[in-house]
């Protein structure tokens, strides 16, 4: 009987999970369900070329949607899937009909976060997760028009980029005391505050927002410091809510995200997950996590391919991460903590210089700023807990391939 393998959600873990299979020869059905219009795709340049117009929408997809047919894929765009039957391994979709399964991925990624105040369906209010909503986005771009950015992580400090080289007047609003808080030390936080204000960007931390005001649509930010901002539009960055409903529904167990075992694998033998809707064992933080980047999408979508396949390979890997501002390329590997003690390697004025984590004199993680020699070989010292020796690590001009 010839097997068939679902995959609900049609991100870069479905992606790569697709490609394993194929990769491994897997002979049976695949069915690949996606909410969106677009066949799978690249999120990374959303905030990046394709908002600023550089890069044309088909150059983002990872097959064209011909191949699809031509590889007899299964392909349902703009579908959901209502309900998990896990006793009669089917699915319930929004058309009404049902698809049955022998194996389940679940790909389904995670939503942005909606802010809950007055005015917050007003016209012009923006958030940025999928193709559709940078065309809305950029449709409005334009010299001299006022753009609000909610939230200063980085995404919407890439957007903040993008928008101000565009000629568009940039505010941002961050609740917490720096940029980008949450994933960088405060002397990085520090330096892209800078670059930032220096290209003209309006930067107010410790400032949150209680309404947007406009007859229909969106003229100003009320602040809770009582400042109105002007704004032609809004651009809300607050983070995102992974899509665990199905799962949740279906009686697997969830915490944070689907929980799943090295392997990807759920409560479910049959069902497995990827990419940034898991909560997923980390050997390195020595407890489970949740991750929403790139690499763990694809690395997940493998791992969970090759486990259906018979030949697992436990996933394992140092997290890493990294986001593109001006002529800046910010690189992070592994995970730190506010604990963890910063020591930066280089002049920050030189644009090119990196920030490394030790916990308990152990190398945990790295940001770097136009630095890519020192971010290859530590990814090295991570993912080999290596205890390093200070005084040389602190020295630009000892190589991290001699610690």
């Amino acid at each position: 009987m010839t097997r068939t393998i679902v995959i609900v959600g049609a991100g870069q873990a479905a992606a790569q999970a697709i490609q394993t299979l194929q990769a491994n020869e897997f002979d049976g059905k695949i069915a690949l369900i996606g909410d969106e219009a677009y066949v799978p795709y690249e999120r990374p340049p959303l905030s990046k070329g394709l908002l600023a117009g550089e890069i044309e929408l088909e150059k983002l997809f990872f097959k064209k949607p011909a191949y699809f047919a031509e590889k007899g894929i299964d392909l349902r765009l703009k579908t959901s899937v209502t309900r998990i039957e896990r006793a009669a391994k089917r699915l319930k979709l929004d058309d009404g009909s049902t698809l049955a399964y022998d194996q389940l991925l679940l790909a389904t990624g995670a939503r942005v976060r909606r802010i809950s105040i007055p005015g917050a369906d007003l016209s012009g209010v923006h958030y940025l997760r999928g193709i559709d909503d940078v065309l809305g986005i950029r449709a409005e771009l334009a010299p001299g028009k006022r753009l609000v950015l909610v939230g200063a992580g980085y995404i919407g400090l890439e957007v903040a980029a993008v928008a101000n080289k565009l000629g568009t007047q940039v505010t941002v609003l961050e609740m917490m005391d720096r940029v980008m808080a949450r994933v960088v030390a405060p002397a990085v936080s520090a330096f892209y505050d800078q670059v930032h204000r220096a290209a003209g960007v309006d930067i107010r931390l410790q400032t949150g927002v209680v309404a947007f005001e406009g007859d229909g649509r969106v003229t100003a930010v009320v602040t809770d410091k009582g400042d109105r901002v002007a704004a032609d539009m809004v651009i809300v960055g607050i983070g995102v809510v992974p899509n665990v409903e199905l799962a949740k529904d279906a009686g697997l167990a969830v915490d944070n995200g689907i929980v799943v075992d090295d392997c990807c694998r759920t409560s479910d033998p049959d069902i497995f997950a990827a990419g940034d809707v898991t909560n997923h064992p980390s050997a390195l933080m020595g407890r489970n996590i949740r991750l929403e980047s790139v690499q763990n999408a694809v690395s997940q979508g493998r791992a969970a391919a090759l486990a259906m396949l018979g030949k697992p390979e436990p996933y394992n890997e140092v997290p890493w991460f990294w986001s593109d501002q001006y002529d800046l390329k910010l690189q992070i590997a592994g995970l730190s903590e506010p604990t963890d003690e910063a020591i930066v390697r280089g002049d920050p004025a030189t644009r090119k210089f990196s920030v490394a984590y030790l916990r308990d004199g152990v190398f945990v993680a790295i940001n770097t700023i136009n630095m890519l020699k020192d971010f290859l070989p530590a990814k090295k010292l991570i993912a080999e807990k290596r205890v390093v020796d200070k005084t040389k690590l602190a020295d630009p001009n000892v190589s991290l391939k001699e610690l």
